[in-house]
């Protein structure tokens, strides 16, 4: 058995060298793939972002869970003892294990050999080849995932990675506002009678409000009251620029957005490189990244996340990110593979498919939060 410790280990043994099902092939009839007066590149229409899968620190799957600690030992005295009075009582705080469950992100798809000779061996003026189809899928699967963990929290997970959103609700929250009873629960813990496992909500009960710096500041203070280290804010297109709105040019805010500080982004997450900024360039909102997403959860406009994605002291695991059993892997059969073979899928064609194992995984709630109800 292979000791995956880190992302390290975990991309070399899967990332060296790599046989799908037929439901929507692309064909010489398929539309748009073939005209004979249309140049053969295809000019993507739609955003394929996947930033908030990009944002979160990525680790080897440890185990299918963790336990947590989700209160103190009980001592009203303290630990004060009178002089030369006796030893308490023991006492110990209260554990939790949770079950984290692995899930599974797959997206096929194939092309017919005509349709591959047409666009490889003739003059035809065609596309839709499996070198097509290969990049946009690559792209695809990542925005498949991305807009998973983007999903709004009163949607089930059931086979899905679960969301930001979620992780960010609490019970108190969901109530206020009527989510599905149960809606905000994750990995298995009842909110409704564990509020150690209740993140951070700065709302209004559904009816939706200005956001102000107010809102901001006291969301930043209630988070470090609970312990967290927000180390990123991550809202849609439109309550970033509402954010840029609040602070630009107004003197009583003077150096709170900072814009074009650069940060960089990598299997590690959002980091910065002994100071130095480099990678991307974002504002930073009272020193911390602002990052946005088309896909981010909206009330009139977006929410904000406020997430601690920092590494839990001593356990070298991020208090949340993306845990990987299998990191993306890719796999073809057919005609067009390595070794061409219409027999492993049972006729002329290829066939491809991305596949990713995981979860998005939090191992403290209450360092995680958001800002919802806004207009």
């Amino acid at each position: 058995m292979v000791d995956f410790n880190n992302m390290d280990n975990l991309l070399q043994h899967y990332y060296g060298g790599f046989g799908v099902k037929k439901d929507a092939p692309v064909l010489t009839t398929t539309t748009g793939v073939y005209n004979p007066v249309f140049g053969a590149f295809a000019f993507n229409q739609i955003n394929m972002e996947a930033n908030a899968f990009a944002l979160l620190p990525k680790y080897p799957w440890p185990h299918s869970g963790f336990r947590a600690i989700t209160a103190d030992p009980s001592s009203s005295d303290y630990g004060a003892v009178a002089e030369n009075g006796n030893i308490p009582a023991t006492i110990k705080p209260t554990f939790a294990e949770i079950t984290v469950t692995t899930k599974q992100v797959v997206h096929s798809f194939d092309v017919s050999y005509i349709q591959e000779g047409k666009v490889n061996k003739s003059a035809d003026d065609a596309i839709g080849d499996m070198e097509f189809l290969r990049g946009y899928f690559a792209t695809f699967h990542g925005k498949d995932i991305n807009r998973q963990i983007l999903i709004d929290g009163d949607t089930l997970a059931t086979n899905k990675f679960e969301s930001i959103d979620r992780v960010t609700a609490s019970s108190a929250y969901a109530t206020a506002v009527g989510w599905t009873a149960g809606d905000e629960d994750i990995y298995g813990i009842d909110r409704s009678g564990a509020a150690w496992a209740d993140a951070y909500v700065n709302h209004n009960s559904g009816v939706d409000r200005f956001l102000t710096d107010e809102i901001i500041r006291t969301s930043f203070s209630n988070l470090e009251t609970n312990g967290a280290a927000t180390n990123l804010m991550l809202t849609g297109n439109d309550t970033k620029w509402k954010i840029f709105g609040i602070y630009e040019n107004q003197v009583r805010y003077q150096g709170v957005l900072q814009k074009n500080v650069g940060f960089t982004i990598g299997i590690n997450g959002v980091e910065t490189d002994g100071g130095m900024g480099a990678g991307v360039r974002v504002a930073t909102v009272y020193g911390t990244p602002l990052f946005s997403t088309q896909s981010a959860a909206q009330d009139t406009i977006s929410r904000i996340y406020m997430l601690d994605t920092t590494e839990e002291a001593g356990s070298g695991r991020p208090r949340l990110g993306i845990s990987l059993m299998y990191p993306t892997l890719y796999f073809e059969s057919g005609m067009s593979a390595a070794n061409p073979n219409p027999f492993a899928i049972g006729r002329f064609g290829t066939e491809g498919v991305y596949y990713t194992a995981g979860e998005l995984v939090c191992t403290f709630l209450a360092a995680q939060g958001s800002i919802r109800d806004l207009k």
